[in-house]
């Protein structure tokens, strides 16, 4: 298999010892690789392990189009990026916001998904956080801090569809490093690479600075906090601003057609046009398994026969106001 070793990493060990020269570390140099040339120790769930057979391109297929290493689909309802996108969704690395997030979805034609972008995964420190051990219960314990056993509760709960082999984890995990966070990714107050280069080169106590800097450059979870729907169905979440439906339209476009346009991934199909609206609109009160307070707030279940579902939003992949702006945008074209 294709060996994650970065050629910046040989050059740090050749000049060992060497304080006049600098290594190679620039803007396209892995955070976890330049985290690890710092002195951090290397995380078993997340360096990649070498197995026969395994790749990157097999990992990308895998998550991209839903591909086994002996053909076949991992799952018959899902692949990864029908809840998760692989590249960057959050304008700030720091900050899980629903608003900045559709905004920035909207201007880089990306979908709203519930599940946390699989870009910069490597990066993480835990997953499944929150309240998600409400859902999968001691599933949460082999998954929290260790990216293969996230990935395997997600291929075969969240994907309802087959556990990887090694040699397909490998090959994920070797994808998943392709798309891990870069220096020119992290914001302005991160650490600059001459500061780092120096760090690299020194090998002084100023290293645990910088790795603590690096990592206060962005996100080591995901929060995840699972909210109701509103008291009231009839009258909707309180919210302190006015709901846009222009933001409802991208919410719709973005996250409802994204499974649901053309049976993408879903049975219940949905499109553009009023008998959609309508339907949704007259069933936003209801509790019923179509009102969209219900299952963008606790998703549904797989079962028997038809174990494609749907999941459910977090408080930070979508707020209530842009819930009610859904609302506002289906209610003003439907039939009145």
């Amino acid at each position: 298999m294709k060996y994650l070793f970065p050629i910046f990493l040989i050059a740090v060990m050749a000049l060992a010892g060497r304080p006049d020269v600098l290594p190679v570390v620039d803007a396209d140099t892995l955070v976890y690789d330049v985290i690890r040339s710092l002195g951090a120790p290397a995380r078993a769930d997340v360096m990649v392990r070498p197995v026969d057979g395994a790749s990157e391109e097999l990992g990308r297929r895998i998550v991209l189009q839903g591909e086994l290493a002996a053909g076949g689909k991992q799952s018959a309802h899902f692949k990864c990026t029908s809840c998760h996108n692989v590249v960057r969704e959050d304008p700030v690395l720091t900050e899980m916001d629903p608003t900045a997030r559709l905004a920035y979805a909207e201007a880089n034609d990306l979908p709203f998904l519930p599940g946390t972008t699989l870009w910069g995964a490597v990066n993480r420190e835990s997953y499944y956080n929150g309240d998600y051990e409400k859902k999968y219960g001691d599933l949460v314990k082999y998954a929290r801090r260790d990216l293969r056993g996230a990935i395997q509760l997600c291929a075969t709960e969240c994907a309802q569809g087959e556990a990887l082999s090694e040699v397909e984890m490998e090959s994920v995990m070797a994808y998943l490093h392709t798309i891990g966070l870069k220096l020119s990714d992290l914001p302005d107050a991160a650490p600059t690479i001459e500061r780092i280069n120096r760090a690299v080169t020194n090998k002084d106590a100023s290293r645990e600075g910088v790795v603590a800097d690096l990592k206060a450059s962005y996100l080591l979870a995901s929060p995840a906090t699972f909210v109701l729907p509103p008291e009231d169905r009839n009258t909707g979440f309180p919210v302190a601003a006015k709901p846009n439906p222009a933001n409802g339209a991208a919410v719709y476009k973005l996250a409802c057609l994204h499974c649901h346009e053309k049976q993408r991934y879903s049975f219940f199909e949905l499109g553009e046009g009023v008998d959609h609206y309508n339907f949704l609109t007259k069933h936003f009160p209801r509790y019923t398994r179509y009102s969209t307070y219900q299952v963008v707030r606790y998703g549904t279940s797989p079962i028997p026969g038809k174990k494609a579902y749907m999941p459910h939003y977090t408080k930070e992949r979508m707020s209530d106001l842009q819930v009610e702006e859904l609302r506002s945008y289906l209610n003003a074209g439907t039939v009145k």
